[in-house]
């Protein structure tokens, strides 16, 4: 009979302490999903170019009604924080100093994929919607297309839209702002 292999989840403070210890440093592309420190795949020009846009798009136009945070943790639970790439989030006046952002805090999380689009759309989305967070943009840079999830649940987000080239979309938190696809893509 073989022997079963069982997987040691770490938390959120032990995946801190680890940092503190220098197994990894702030410098590493690493993020905590469901227990597991997770390397992040290279941010290539196309990707960092899409978050430069997004990040000076949303600042432009949101104004003081929401915080852009680009490329910091969200804490998503005892097992996860994950750092997507850029996230609105709930005005405060300490700018999240005394802790990470959470769930309700969250209005959007937006993750552009020039390579790792499965990844998302598999592991990183339905932990979105596991943790109630109420939408996420998939920025698909390698099929030219916004995948936009909305009405979370367990089971992952109840409504999913493809939004392409010529076409225009608003964050759900922000219904009055609206940012072109075309702007997004480049």
């Amino acid at each position: 009979m073989a022997a079963q292999v069982m997987k040691r989840l770490f938390t959120v403070t032990e995946y801190y302490q680890m940092a503190k210890a220098g197994i990894f440093s702030e410098d590493d592309r690493v993020e905590l999903i469901e227990g597991e420190v997770v390397e992040m795949a290279p941010i290539g020009s196309r990707h960092a170019a899409c978050v430069d846009r997004l990040n000076r798009l949303f600042s432009e136009w949101a104004g003081g009604h929401v915080i852009v945070r680009v490329q910091s943790p969200i804490r998503l639970g005892q097992y996860s924080e994950p750092q997507p790439d850029l996230a609105l989030l709930q005005p405060r006046d300490d700018f999240y100093a005394r802790a990470h952002p959470e769930p309700e805090d969250v209005l959007l999380v937006v993750e552009v994929a020039e390579t790792s689009a499965a990844y998302d759309r598999e592991m990183k989305v339905p932990l979105y919607a596991r943790a109630g967070i109420l939408e996420v943009w998939l920025v698909d840079l390698a099929e030219a297309c916004i995948q936009v999830y909305r009405k979370p649940s367990p089971e992952g987000y109840k409504e999913v839209q493809r939004m392409e080239h010529g076409q225009r979309l608003s964050p759900q938190a922000l219904p009055d702002r609206e940012l072109a696809v075309d702007a997004v893509l480049g």
